[in-house]
């Protein structure tokens, strides 16, 4: 396998993050791995990865988390900041994986959307 410039944020204990490493890995990439609960992105990598994404916060927004609840996030839907600094200091938040090649990005829900990037 390759090194490739293609990086997925990445939760080992969730299955669509680990079927989404495999995917690229049977592809031949071998991404770089960011374990974004133990190194969360900060808000600017946040809203690029929106921009590449090309989605809205509300829309990587994991609601059936209970942090969701506990902070009140369905209120401020319309809040994009208050959204990203939500997840920001609670990245569980973030759904993933998302996979990132240059300026593209792809949320691999299901894990066969990166197929996209490559």
């Amino acid at each position: 396998m390759t090194r490739s410039n293609v990086t997925i944020y990445h939760n080992p204990r969730c299955t669509k993050s680990r079927q989404t490493l495999d995917l690229l890995r049977e592809q031949g990439v071998e991404p770089d791995i960011v374990r974004y609960l133990d190194a969360p992105p900060d808000a600017d990598t946040l809203r690029d990865l929106l921009t590449k994404l090309g989605l809205a916060p509300m829309d990587i927004i994991r609601r059936k988390e209970a942090a969701f609840a506990e902070l009140r996030l369905a209120d401020k839907a319309d809040d994009p900041d208050a959204l990203i600094d939500a997840m920001v200091a609670h990245p569980i938040l973030i759904e993933r994986p998302i996979v990132v090649k240059g300026k593209r990005a792809r949320l691999g829900r299901p894990p066969e959307k990166v197929l996209e990037l490559l």
